[in-house]
């Protein structure tokens, strides 16, 4: 449980007004003293998240915010880190100060999250102070809601129970090898070791495909690019599929025979993490660029930057050669996205694999509302080689968006 990662996490994150008790709930959810609890206003400055193991559900992250109704200054920049978690929120719990009741921010930050129709839990907080407040609001809104005391832990267990039941309204993430691979087959992936592969291991996309090969009672031989025709002869049987890291796109192709399906990791996180049409749509935008258009590229995490980077370093140098021009360039890491990327003709972003679906496709969203394509490394590294069709093949309905794009 400990290790799987957050961005495997069903996401929870708790939002209300300035001492609602957002601090004190968290705590008693995850029984620890995870916030510091105050009766000052704005004690929660930046999100505080907690991984946990909520059964039936499984590995979840638990958020506190800051509170949306935070003033001055520096409660602007607070309200917008809260406003910023709701793109990696599956579930929201609004919590109401039960000795104030439901207030304007109250109303507002509901109405976002019914915008964005994500799925909510209403809690009306301190009822052993205010026994008569009865959530009136959140029933004219139809929304589910529960009466707790944090401070006393009472009610607890019915908010876990309500957050269950919504969890079966989130959407579920398909496995990384749907469709492609099944029980008793073999897949080859290709893992390059360079100068940027973390020594002593694998990266989380190469280590999150194999155990998903694993889940499928399926076979995942693993090589470098180098040992690749190799291992293809010395199989008795052809693999069901090669699986390849982008950057290796060209090579791998190559050497794999045309009657061996091939895709590549990013590929797959496009439909395991996103939104498949939009990604191979955006690609079709590369065709009309010119010197003047702004190209974002877009990294999901931080890490160190190496000479052969390929965010910063190598899909710089194949845009320029696949344009024929030196592209405008600006480029983003981690929790760094544009919350209006209308400046941009192009967004090329990561596989994801360090963000939860419900950010992902928040990106994708918010480039679809100000009118920018996006696509991602591996659609634009297979494009520019000219293998894309090829490598959208093995993925379900994914060739047949690609013609019809």
């Amino acid at each position: 449980m400990n290790t799987t990662p957050n961005s495997d996490r069903l996401h929870i994150s708790i939002f209300g007004n300035r001492n609602s008790g957002k601090s004190t709930l968290i705590n008693a959810l995850t029984n620890q003293d995870l916030a510091i609890v105050s009766a000052c206003p704005g004690t929660t400055a930046d999100p505080v998240s907690k991984a946990m193991e909520l059964l039936p559900i499984g590995p979840v992250v638990i958020t506190d915010t800051a509170g949306y109704d935070d003033e001055g200054e520096l409660g602007e920049l607070r309200t917008k880190k809260t406003f910023r978690q709701l793109d990696k929120t599956d579930i929201a719990v609004l919590v109401v100060d039960g000795t104030v009741g439901f207030t304007e921010n109250d109303g507002k930050f509901l109405e976002i999250i019914n915008k964005r129709k994500i799925p909510l839990v209403g809690v009306i907080n301190k009822c052993d102070l205010n026994p008569t407040e009865n959530g009136e609001a959140f029933k004219d809104r139809n929304t589910d809601f529960v009466r707790v005391s944090a401070k006393n832990k009472t009610g607890i267990d019915d908010l876990k129970n309500l957050i269950i039941e919504k969890s079966k309204t989130t959407p579920k993430e398909t496995s990384i090898v749907e469709g492609i691979i099944e029980s008793g087959d073999v897949a080859v992936l290709v893992v390059p070791i360079d100068k940027a592969a973390p020594k002593g291991r694998l990266i989380l996309p190469q280590q999150q495909t194999i155990r998903a090969i694993l889940d499928k009672g399926a076979a995942a031989l693993t090589v470098r690019e180098k040992e690749l025709a190799s291992a293809l002869a010395a199989l008795k049987e052809k693999p069901k599929a090669v699986i390849t890291d982008s950057q290796a796109f060209k090579e791998v192709s190559a050497i794999t025979p045309q009657d061996i399906p091939l895709t590549s990791f990013s590929i797959l996180f496009a439909r395991h993490k996103g939104e498949l049409k939009p990604l191979i749509r955006g690609i079709n935008r590369l065709k009309t660029l010119s010197p003047e258009d702004k190209i974002l590229i877009c990294e999901g995490c931080t890490h160190h930057k190496t000479c052969d980077d390929i965010g910063t370093v190598k899909i710089p140098k194949l845009l320029e050669k696949f344009l024929g021009f030196k592209p405008c360039l600006s480029f983003s890491s981690g929790t760094e996205f544009p919350e209006n990327p209308g400046e941009y003709s192009l967004i090329i972003h990561c596989g994801g694999c360090m963000l939860n679906g419900a950010e992902m496709k928040s990106r994708i969203r918010k480039a679809e509302e100000s009118g920018t394509a996006i696509t991602n490394y591996g659609m634009f590294i297979a494009y520019a080689n000219g293998i894309l069709e090829r490598a959208l093949e093995p993925v379900p309905d994914a060739a047949r968006i690609y013609k019809n794009a």
